[in-house]
């Protein structure tokens, strides 16, 4: 992706997993990327949570899974945001980790949650997943993904 630093090159060589915020006016930016689509998807969403809480040490309260269903790769992308974005706002729930599995008609997901008064809140929480910008896709060392969150 434009902006890989020759470290971050040399791990996506080696099949490696990430994500990181880059600046972006008003909203923040996420590009993630990995060796598959699940984990560039899972990256996108761990990423959007990182950007406004700290989840590094909490310990995940409840387990829920969701199926989507197959769609082109960029709705699978804002699907997924978007049901993080409502486990926050609707339930009290902040993602803590995640898994993603393909099968045959969508990508089943593991939200590992814990409750929104156990995290440390941040940044900006987010309130939706624009359009403008999006982007996903294979790359040379697997899959990568840019997307806005709106705050």
């Amino acid at each position: 992706m434009v902006g890989d630093t020759d470290d971050e090159i040399q791990e996506r060589r080696r099949g490696g997993n990430g994500h990181r915020a880059v600046p972006h006016t008003a909203d923040v930016r996420i590009e993630a990327w990995g060796a598959s689509r699940e984990r560039c998807l899972v990256e996108a969403a761990l990423g959007m949570v990182e950007s406004f809480a700290d989840v590094a040490a909490v310990r995940p309260t409840s387990v829920e899974r969701v199926r989507l269903a197959e769609e082109q790769d960029d709705d699978m992308l804002t699907a997924l945001l978007d049901e993080v974005v409502f486990r926050l706002e609707v339930d009290g729930q902040v993602t803590v980790d995640l898994e993603a599995d393909a099968v045959d008609d969508g990508l089943d997901v593991r939200l590992a949650l814990a409750g929104l008064a156990d995290v440390d809140i941040i940044g900006a929480v987010p309130k939706g997943v624009s359009w403008h910008g999006l982007r996903i896709g294979p790359d040379p060392y697997g899959w990568s993904c840019a997307v806005t969150v709106d705050v």
